[in-house]
Formats: structure tokens, sequence, C-alpha cells
């Protein structure tokens, strides 16, 4: 058996330990008994992010977007079709930059709609720009390896 990992609950926010081999077990929070994965992205505040960032051990991809800007909107409904894809290998986090200035500030981001992918609660890389689906998928697969 492998060791175990750590995965925040998009619904409770508890972090859950289990084995790395029953991700694709549609695993269940130990806390609320709701799905540890959607295949849906989680509009998160900062405290929220803060939690899912840090403690989670799998990757987590974020797209900095903003409820005015039309490539945001636009790349939107495929950023959905990529937590389905990606799921349960990588959590996908929405941030509003105008509701969470904060962390806009913290990551410097300039453009929107940004996507950072972070690992451990480090940034380990970024793509400012809409994408599709597939692109998004396929540069995410790039950037883990």
């Amino acid at each position: 058996m492998s060791e175990p990992i750590h995965i925040v609950c998009p619904h409770c926010d508890a972090v859950n330990r289990l084995a790395s081999e029953r991700l694709r077990d549609a695993p269940v929070c130990g806390k609320c008994a709701q799905a540890l994965f959607t295949g849906r992205p989680l509009e998160v505040d900062s405290a929220r992010f803060t939690r899912h960032a840090g403690r989670s051990d799998i990757p987590v991809l974020v797209d900095f977007w903003a409820e005015w800007c039309g490539p945001c909107k636009m790349m939107a409904p495929h950023f959905a079709q990529a937590a389905q894809r990606l799921e349960p290998a990588v959590r996908l986090l929405k941030v509003d930059t105008e509701r969470n200035q904060d962390l806009a500030a913290r990551y410097a981001i300039r453009s929107i709609p940004t996507l950072a992918l972070l690992r451990g609660g480090r940034e380990v890389a970024r793509q400012s720009g809409a994408m599709d689906a597939g692109r998004l998928v396929a540069w995410v697969e790039s950037q883990l390896g």
C-alpha cells in the first residue's frame, strides 16, 4: 500500500487522508460523507484557496478571472470540461480577482484569464489567455510530466 495523501473536501473543506491508489474509487469525505471529487471547478475565496492549495497533495489548477472579462466567460465552459477530464489527479479552482484582490496581488496577476498550476502550495507553471478544454488539459499534462 502506498503512502496516504491529503485531499481537501470541496464541500466542507475538511482534510481527508486516503491511499493514492483509491483516488479513482469515488472517495467520500470522512466528515460530511460527500464526494471528494465532483468533476467541476470549485469557486473559492482567499481562505478556501489557502486551505485547498496548501493542504492538498494533488496539484491544483487555478483560473484567475473576473466577471467583466469576455475571454474569461468564453473559457469558463472549457475550464469546466477540463475539470471532468483532470479530476481526480488535479483539483481545479476558480478565483474571482475582483472579490479576492489579495490573491490577485499575491500571485501578481496582470492579465486575465491567467491559469496557475500549483503543487504543494507553490506555483510551478503559469499561462495567460483563454484556452479550449483540449489545449488546457494538454498544457496541464505537459507541466506535470
